[in-house]
């Protein structure tokens, strides 16, 4: 990728975050906000929109580190294991592993006495579902072998970046950075191969017309 590419990809997932935080937190902290829409405060509503963009922009910077160090890890797999169809067979793996800690260990953290499984079935089953359906967006843009990757990273490493709120379980964090991750790193998977696709015809298109002005290029006299 390209160092004008790696900056719209900065930029934009910056700006992503940063508006699905500010729609989000306004749907789940409004019976908090209310009251200051309701007097319609300009000054107080410019503050909670630009704190929740904030937010959303720190997400957004998590979101990239762990999508930059999958890309690490993920070339590393492939090389120890010599073998793509083997290298999904261990993240397939760690995905169930995974989602199955997700329900079990909050669970057994945070559920009272008589409380029902069903909840934390629920974020679990819908985090699974968003992540089918990037992966299978994803293989159908590329190829099939991208399905598990895409699979993997949606779900493990989403959850791994969401760590500090699932160890708080505080409700409204615990939403507000589901889904700012969730949309930032659904978007880095889904336009990295675009923007590898037009970073190498920026380097073609470079490369012609260096090739074009070194033949017009005069011959020195001397």
């Amino acid at each position: 990728m390209t160092s004008r590419n790696w900056v719209k990809l900065f930029i934009n997932t910056c700006l992503i975050g940063g508006l699905t935080t500010a729609i989000v937190g306004l749907i789940v902290r409004w019976n908090e906000f209310q009251p200051i829409f309701a007097d319609i405060k300009i000054v107080e509503i410019l503050s909670v929109l630009v704190w929740l963009i904030v937010m959303g922009i720190l997400f957004s910077v998590i979101s990239q580190m762990g999508f930059f160090a999958y890309l690490t890890v993920h070339r590393f797999g492939l090389g120890i294991f010599k073998s793509v169809s083997l290298w999904n067979g261990v993240q397939a793996v760690l995905i169930i592993f995974v989602l199955f800690d997700l329900v079990y260990l909050r669970f057994q953290s945070f559920a009272k006495s008589g409380d029902s499984i069903l909840p934390y079935l629920g974020v679990a089953a819908f985090l699974l579902a968003v992540g089918l359906l990037v992966a299978w967006i994803k293989a159908k843009e590329t190829n099939k072998e991208a399905f598990i990757p895409a699979l993997f990273f949606m779900i493990v490493v989403t959850v791994i970046e969401w760590v500090p709120v699932l160890r708080v379980n505080e409700h409204s964090w615990f939403y507000l950075m589901l889904f700012a991750l969730l949309v930032c790193n659904a978007y880095q998977v889904l336009i990295l191969h675009k923007l590898n696709a037009q970073s190498d015809r920026q380097r073609e298109e470079l490369a012609a017309k260096s090739k074009a002005g070194g033949k017009t290029k005069k011959k020195p006299s001397i």
